[in-house]
């Protein structure tokens, strides 16, 4: 009997979940094809970013609506830590309401886009109002929807180059599973010059994503038991967009019946904190580098000290005596510190949100495929009235 993380194919399809469920569960597949995607097209892309990367004061922007968006916030802090260059990440719905507070007319810039469909509205205008405002603009669309609005526009540009995502990335379901990881993974690869390390720290998380999705995701178990009104995700740097991310999906899947924040590690303390009692389970992307980590097992520490019964996970690659001592439960990758690079982790890590997000949603009653059925949130955004904007 086929079976997605201890749910019959047709009970799934009975719920209206079978979408959802098979999308996360195929994501290490994916990742293989996403790889050999990005290695067929390394010649052609290295050769187009040879004309824009030694332009002096160079900008980079990732781009993208909601989970699009926050593949740029999970991938830019890596990426802009190994190049020397200038990184950013800003969301299209900013770009469009406020186009000339995030874009520069004299600055060189190369617009990142990400979409799943390349349908949004606010996809399409941040690229148009780009074209208007920026003397020197180039641009790479990163899309799982070969017929989409943005795939349709590059292919008749000399200045844009488009990579698409393998057909099955473009998830059927309402959130964003397979799309968002195979995304994050080619923008982490975009600026790679090591393909061989690559391909290695590709086919290691590969094979960890299968075994959480065949066998590991029942580390999860344990928390559908619990009484859950408020999750709370945390992370430094770009596990902060993970967190962010992990929160979304949550709150989409669950109708927004669960009460989400997102934050660090350090600015939880500071007000955020105030969210957790007897009702909250906390998780905390720990990281691979021992001075971010100090900062993570304080909050662990202090978090194991105060009163109530609040939950505490943390997920890490390797296990930690600190990280045993001072959370309620460890989630491990079985491998050692450091094994996979940071940003590359993150296609593991972003399961378990995915299938807690998916657990929730079945033991909630809701039809995972569709949680917001009276439709006023889409799969795709539709509503928007894009304004016309004129330079001045």
């Amino acid at each position: 009997m086929e079976c997605y993380f201890g749910y019959e194919k047709e009970y799934l399809k009975n719920i209206n979940g079978l979408n959802t469920a098979r999308e996360i569960y195929q994501q290490p597949e994916l990742w293989s094809q996403t790889l050999d995607i990005m290695k067929a097209n390394k010649k052609d892309l290295d050769q187009y970013l040879a004309q824009i990367i030694e332009k002096e004061g160079l900008r980079v922007i990732f781009t993208g609506a909601g989970t699009s968006a926050y593949v740029g916030e999970s991938v830019v802090p890596t990426l802009r830590k190994n190049n020397n260059i200038s990184i950013e990440a800003i969301a299209t719905t900013d770009i469009v309401a406020k186009p000339l507070q995030y874009l520069k007319k004299e600055i060189p810039t190369l617009l990142i886009s990400c979409a799943r469909s390349g349908n949004s509205p606010e996809s399409v205008a941040a690229v148009e109002i780009a074209e208007k405002v920026i003397d020197e603009f180039y641009h790479i669309v990163i899309t799982c929807n070969s017929d989409g609005e943005l795939a349709k526009r590059s292919r008749l540009k000399d200045n844009e180059y488009l990579l698409l995502m393998p057909k099955l990335s473009n998830d059927k379901g309402f959130a964003m599973t397979g799309s968002f990881s195979c995304m994050l993974l080619a923008s982490m690869m975009i600026f790679e010059k090591n393909m061989e390390d690559v391909e290695r720290q590709v086919q290691e998380v590969s094979s960890i994503g299968k075994g959480i999705c065949e066998d590991n995701y029942r580390n999860l178990d344990e928390m559908m038991d619990k009484k859950v009104e408020k999750v709370v995700y945390l992370g430094a740097g770009g596990y902060l967009g993970l967190a962010r991310e992990s929160c979304l999906k949550l709150l989409e899947l669950t109708g927004g019946n669960l009460a989400t924040l997102y934050e660090t590690p350090l600015g939880f303390r500071h007000g955020p904190k105030s969210i957790v009692d007897d009702n909250t389970i906390v998780f905390s992307y720990i990281s691979g580098d021992d001075y971010s980590r100090n900062y993570e097992i304080d909050l662990l520490r202090e978090l194991s000290g105060d009163e109530g019964n609040k939950f505490v996970v943390a997920i890490s690659q390797d296990k930690d005596d600190n990280l045993e001592s001072f959370a309620d439960r460890v989630i491990d990758l079985g491998i050692q510190k450091n094994s996979i690079k940071e940003g590359y982790d993150m296609l593991a890590y972003i399961l378990y949100a995915q299938i807690f997000a998916l657990k929730q949603s079945i033991n909630r009653g809701f039809g995972p495929d569709n949680p917001c059925p009276s439709g006023e949130v889409n799969r795709v955004v539709q509503g928007v009235t894009i304004h016309e904007f004129d330079v001045k």
